[in-house]
């Protein structure tokens, strides 16, 4: 007994399921777990791209050694070096002797970097590359930093199935629900795929735009990721959420409030402006407690809407520091293309605003501050009222110009 699905005729899941993990990367939250795919291929030559993370080693090798069904493993294809999918490649070396390693010249390097030792098995391989399994001929495409450098994707030419790596993946445990079309995406999927690009691929969107624009020149029919999903109907919505990520152009026109609040006086203030701005109209608000939310989810939103309004205490004569994180974070991504409001707060010297206004001019890219700005006196008051009026009728009419 197996959690193996079937993909095509020829080709199954054999991947596992992680639902004990708490921290992807030790950094993310993953509440709802993580799968790790491998991919088996029955030719006239057995194939398998990419393993799994060690967690799942003991399953991962039940599941191949059914499929293969006392048949000999002859290829490995590692697409990925990062552990999470090759960290298992040593295990299936050594119960199948005579499986050979088909890699990129840098994935070697890597390889000998964690340990393994390949080289009497190894079959180099460079961008367009081809190789015949049989029935199934493939071409080998490079993709690097999606998200590492050594990073590729195999395009089996005979179905149409890329094995995209890194690329299209998420969050999220499959749960014996291997294809995206099994699944409400939308309802129950997209924010987790969301949250999974923008953290762990987010900084690299020119290198995804330049896969994009390879696949562009393909017929693909299925994306097989390394995370999440098999995408075998649909390509063209998770291919346009993926543009615009990489674009870092907002999904929707919508105002995303950030507060950080050490009382609650800057929390009143960021609710105030949530209210004057539903009252006004503008009801796609979603405001975020910076303090108790993990910066991947404040990331992943940012990457959705379009603007965005930081609230913040001064603290220490500085930003608050979960704000500061946040920004911080943005930057690292490459972070771009959004409107800022700002709310300050402070009590006998506010600094927060001005030093805000200066890290998203100075340090990310095309990015605008509204004049209009809500300056509060340790809690907010009927004197701050123009103030939230101005704010909120700043950013409608800023949102109704894109």
């Amino acid at each position: 007994m197996s959690s193996v699905r079937k993909v095509t005729e020829d080709l199954y899941w054999v991947g596992v399921n992680d639902k004990r993990l708490h921290l992807f990367e030790n950094i993310h939250p993953i509440p709802d777990g993580v799968s790790y795919n491998s991919y088996l291929l029955m030719d006239k030559k057995r194939v398998l791209f990419d393993t799994v993370d060690w967690s799942g080693c003991r399953e991962f090798l039940k599941n191949v050694e059914e499929v293969l069904d006392g048949k000999d493993l002859d290829y490995l294809v590692i697409n990925h070096m990062e552990p999470d999918h090759a960290a298992s490649m040593e295990e299936v070396l050594l119960r199948y002797p005579n499986c050979k390693v088909i890699s990129n010249e840098r994935a070697f390097m890597l390889m000998h970097q964690f340990g393994f030792h390949v080289e009497d098995r190894r079959e180099e391989v460079k961008e367009g590359d081809t190789f015949s399994f049989g029935k199934h001929k493939v071409t080998f495409v490079a993709a690097p930093m999606v998200h590492w450098p050594e990073a590729m994707v195999t395009f089996d030419t005979t179905d149409g199935i890329l094995f995209s790596a890194d690329a299209f993946g998420s969050f999220k445990s499959l749960d014996g629900k291997l294809f995206a079309d099994e699944v409400n995406f939308d309802r129950d999927w997209i924010d987790e795929a969301r949250r999974y690009f923008t953290n762990i691929v987010g900084k690299y969107g020119p290198f995804v735009q330049f896969l994009l624009g390879k696949a562009a020149t393909v017929p693909i029919k299925m994306f097989c990721p390394l995370h999440g999903p098999v995408w075998r109907t649909d390509l063209g919505y998770y291919i346009d959420k993926h543009d615009k990520w990489s674009k870092y152009i907002p999904e929707e026109k919508g105002v995303m409030i950030v507060y950080a609040s050490m009382y609650g006086n800057t929390e009143a203030a960021a609710q105030t402006l949530a209210s004057t701005l539903c009252d006004k109209g503008m009801t796609n608000v979603k405001v975020y407690d910076i303090s108790k939310t993990h910066v991947s989810y404040l990331v992943a939103d940012a990457f959705k809407y379009s603007h965005i309004v930081l609230a913040s205490v001064t603290y220490n004569l500085e930003i608050y520091p979960p704000m500061y994180e946040f920004l911080h974070h943005l930057k690292t991504l490459n972070f771009q293309k959004r409107v800022f409001g700002i709310i300050e707060n402070g009590s006998w010297a506010i600094k927060s605003g001005t030093l805000m206004r200066d890290y998203i001019e100075t340090e990310l890219k095309e990015c605008l501050v509204l004049n209009a700005q809500v300056s509060v006196n340790s809690a907010p008051d009927e004197t701050n009222e123009p103030e939230f009026q101005s704010l909120a009728d700043s950013l409608i009419e800023s949102i109704q110009k894109q």
